[in-house]
C-alpha cells in the first residue's frame, strides 16, 4: 500500500498534445529516472468510430428494423406507440414517427421570404424503445426462432407472434 502511495504521488499530469492530456508516472524501482507515460484520450466528436478489419464502421447490433411498430420506454415521449422511420446501424439510433419533435427556427433566404418554424423528429437512441402488439396492446422483448423450412424469424416473447 506503501508503494502505491508513494507511486501515485510521483506521477503528474500534463496537457500537452491534442489528443488528451498526458500523464507521467515516475517509478524508483526500475533504475534512476525512468519513466511510464500514459496518455488519457477523452471521446471527441471528431474521433472516428471503430473499423472492422476491412475498413467498414463496426455496425451496432439492434432488436428493431425500419417499419417495426416501437413503443418508447424512456424520455419525454414515454409510453408513446409509433413506427420506426429510419435505421442508422452506424450509430445506434432510429427516427421514429411523431416521437422526440424538436423546433428549428429557419431563416428567410431572400429579402422578400418569410422565415419558418418547422418541426421535425430527432434520432432517439434504439435502446429507447420496445416492440409493441397492435393487436393485444402490449410491449414486448424480441426474440429470434427457426421455422421448419430452415427460415429464422423474429417473435415477441410477450405474446408469441411473428414479426
Amino acid at each position: 500500500m506503501a508503494g502505491l502511495v508513494s507511486q501515485m504521488s510521483s506521477m503528474s499530469l500534463s496537457s500537452k498534445g491534442m489528443f488528451g492530456s498526458h500523464a507521467v508516472l515516475q517509478t524508483s524501482s526500475s533504475g534512476a529516472g525512468a519513466r511510464r507515460s500514459l496518455t488519457v484520450v477523452a471521446a471527441k466528436k471528431w474521433v472516428k468510430q471503430k473499423l472492422n478489419k476491412n475498413g467498414n464502421p463496426e455496425l451496432v447490433k439492434m432488436h428493431v428494423l425500419k417499419g417495426d411498430t416501437v413503443q418508447v420506454i424512456a424520455g419525454g415521449d414515454k409510453g408513446k406507440v409509433s413506427e420506426i422511420v429510419s435505421v442508422n446501424l452506424k450509430t445506434g439510433k432510429i427516427l421514429v414517427k411523431e416521437i422526440n419533435m424538436q423546433t428549428k427556427h429557419v431563416k428567410p433566404r431572400t429579402s422578400d421570404e418569410a422565415g419558418q418554424i418547422i418541426q421535425r423528429e430527432a434520432v432517439i437512441h434504439h435502446s429507447n424503445v420496445m416492440l409493441y402488439s397492435k393487436t393485444k396492446e402490449v410491449r414486448s422483448r424480441v426474440g429470434y426462432k427457426v421455422k421448419d423450412d430452415g427460415k429464422k424469424v423474429r417473435y415477441l416473447v410477450a405474446t408469441g407472434e411473428e414479426l
